[in-house]
């Protein structure tokens, strides 16, 4: 669930492990001037396009989601990092146009990790979560791409609309703007990954959200069983799939 918390308020938590070696990814990604002006031409295009946002919010919900999925999965460390740096790139393709942005995005994110000095074996790995993203692709490779899948296909919540003004006129803005509560969850006993939404149904009818969000949920389902794990998802607290 998103919670929005001023820095003042918030209480002081000791950081494990897992929130270091995430943090770690984050700043030597984020750091990188490459990675870091992708990103930024790339959320742009798109915010000329009157796209909802695809900027650093939304590259790190997903880098930390893939990162949780495959760390309460009990997958080896190096594979939930690799997910990470996959949630940081994997938009960075909408800077040369939205059409075929994963297969673009996989080569930009070559760039990026070799300058890194990333070994060959681990971008690979990326490139290929990357290229496989966009559910229509129809195969999920690896652990790797199918956290990845999952935790982007998830990030719908209202903090991703530009145009508050509009919603009534684009489908995506409105069912993206009627998610007051969003929450992805993990239960590893059961392996189970759990998308759970509040949406506001004044603001946009449940059907609308699965006009345009059923192949992505069904994506979420196939990428689940590459984990050995079951997607489900609840919508104001009915189970819908």
């Amino acid at each position: 669930m998103e919670k929005h918390i001023s820095p003042q308020s918030a209480p002081r938590r000791k950081k494990n492990n897992s929130s270091n070696r995430l943090e770690a990814v984050f700043e030597k990604v984020l750091g990188n001037e490459r990675a870091a002006l992708y990103m930024e031409l790339a959320d742009g295009y798109l915010k000329d396009l009157g796209y909802t946002e695809h900027g650093q919010r939304h590259l790190k919900i997903v880098a930390s989601s893939g990162y949780k999925i495959l760390k309460k999965l009990s997958f080896p460390e190096r594979e939930a990092e690799l997910a990470a740096i996959a949630g940081l790139l994997h938009d960075i393709g909408n800077m040369l146009g939205r059409h075929d942005h994963h297969r673009v995005g996989a080569l930009l994110a070559k760039e990026v990790l070799e300058e890194l000095g990333y070994p060959l074996k681990d971008i690979g790995t990326v490139m290929m979560a990357i290229m496989t993203h966009e559910e229509a692709e129809g195969v999920v490779p690896s652990p790797v791409a199918a956290a990845l899948l999952i935790s982007d296909k998830s990030d719908v919540h209202r903090s991703r609309v530009r145009k508050i003004n509009d919603i009534k006129g684009d489908i995506h803005d409105r069912v993206n703007y009627a998610v007051a509560e969003s929450d992805l969850t993990v239960e590893p006993a059961g392996r189970l990954i759990m998308l759970n939404l509040v949406i506001d149904t004044r603001i946009s009818h449940v059907i609308e959200y699965f006009e345009i969000f059923l192949s992505r949920m069904k994506g979420c389902r196939q990428a689940a069983r590459v984990l050995n794990a079951e997607f489900q998802l609840f919508i104001n607290n009915i189970r819908m799939a």
